[in-house]
């Protein structure tokens, strides 16, 4: 098996022993992440050797051999003819390092490998890739339907495209494919914008009115937001109806912080500071390489509703655990709240009210903004409360506002 050396000079080499012998190659950089891409593209290809896909010649150097692909010539311009779109996504996520992404991220980008996968073919030579290329399964995605049975968005096939130049930028580092990803000029199907956030009445009233089809109806259902009343309506529903303790805590957090789903999972218990009433949200993006927080402070039916909740709870680092570590209440390795297990409380307690319309806990999030935009609050401290917001969300409920465009209006013209 190889293993990565660095000696004094700072320079990564990579050392294998191969037939009772030695061999010490330079990988000619000093960047980890390289250095860890070109370990993983031997280890890789030593796989093929083992399964007898390839078989490493008897007058070459075995690390040579292997970092070209089980190219005889190190010629990086035939290494890049060779390279097929199969090796590329392989070794590429065999080059991740441990943790350097979120867990969602990668599972997102193997999705999207699959599909490029399912249109190219594995067989596919990366460096012929061209933008005629990009444009042909861009036209082709937008033609499909997802699993539910909706067309594709062109944000979905634009997160494809981003998750394709990013392995090939991560390959022309690694020297595996020469020269820039042909995304210029790609042009993305239009697509519509989504409709400004609503309450549970006005898409009640849209739906009672005209004749919407099963998409357009869902599209409103996922622009709904929740008002302070409507709120209140749902914590009492769940406070009367959960079947576990930590369900109430998890929502009133979803509700009164505007947290993602992501970050209320990775949410620990010393995140909550009761002296100052502040809550910590760790979040989901990195500013190189370390997470960044943003601070949350706590209402009052928050600090109550959490400072019970720890007189209860079993005694993990994890804010939120499933039901059934309860017992472990010692035990320090209890896993959190998995997504999955989070969506799944999330539909089986609203699923006999009326607010088994909330599609998802994303729900929770925006209506926090758009409570905060309907009381007059400052868009830089709504920013600061809720983390980065893209100027398309902002549009979604700059609508709410009370009487800011009015006054806009009345100061010009009145």
């Amino acid at each position: 098996m190889p293993w990565p050396d660095t000696p004094s000079t700072g320079i990564f080499h990579i050392v294998m022993r191969f037939k009772g012998r030695k061999y010490k190659q330079s990988l000619r950089t000093q960047n980890q992440l390289e250095a860890d891409a070109q370990l993983a593209r031997v280890k890789f290809n030593l796989h093929l050797c083992e399964m007898g896909r390839l078989e490493i010649p008897a007058n070459v150097h075995p690390l040579d051999f292997l970092l070209a692909d089980g190219n005889k010539s190190d010629s990086s311009a035939e290494t890049a003819d060779a390279l097929t779109l199969d090796q590329l996504i392989s070794q590429f996520f065999a080059g991740l390092p441990e943790r350097g992404l979120e867990g969602s991220t990668i599972d997102a980008m193997k999705l999207h490998g699959r599909h490029l996968r399912r249109h190219f073919k594995n067989n596919f030579l990366i460096q012929t890739l061209s933008t005629q290329h990009l444009q042909l399964y861009v036209n082709r995605r937008s033609q499909m339907k997802s699993q539910f049975k909706k067309p594709i968005s062109a944000s979905t096939i634009n997160k494809e495209l981003v998750t394709f130049g990013t392995m090939w930028r991560w390959a022309a580092r690694c020297r595996m494919v020469e020269g820039s990803f042909p995304r210029k000029g790609v042009r993305l199907p239009k697509s519509e914008e989504s409709p400004p956030f609503q309450t549970f009445e006005e898409i009640e009233t849209q739906i009672r009115m005209g004749r919407l089809s099963a998409d357009e109806q869902d599209r409103l259902w996922n622009s709904l937001y929740l008002r302070r009343s409507d709120l209140d309506e749902i914590l009492a529903h769940v406070k009367n109806t959960a079947v576990h303790d930590f369900i109430y805590p998890l929502f009133v957090m979803a509700a009164h912080t505007g947290a993602r789903r992501s970050e209320m999972l990775r949410s620990q218990r010393i995140d909550f500071d009761f002296d100052r009433e502040i809550v910590t949200i760790r979040e989901r993006k990195r500013v190189r390489g370390a997470r960044t927080t943003r601070r949350v402070p706590m209402s009052p039916l928050f600090s109550s509703t959490f400072r019970d909740w720890f007189l209860k709870h079993p005694g993990s680092p994890h804010t939120f655990i499933p039901e059934g570590l309860q017992q472990k209440r010692q035990s320090q390795e209890s896993e959190p709240l998995t997504k999955d297990q989070a969506r799944d409380h999330l539909k089986r307690t609203l699923a006999k009210s009326k607010w088994c319309k909330i599609r998802g806990w994303h729900c929770f999030r925006h209506s926090f903004i758009s409570n905060l935009a309907c009381e007059g609050v400052d868009q830089r401290i709504i920013d600061e409360f809720v983390g980065h917001t893209t100027e398309q969300m902002r549009r979604r409920y700059r609508h709410l506002f009370p009487n800011v465009k009015k006054d806009a209006l009345l100061r010009v013209f009145g």
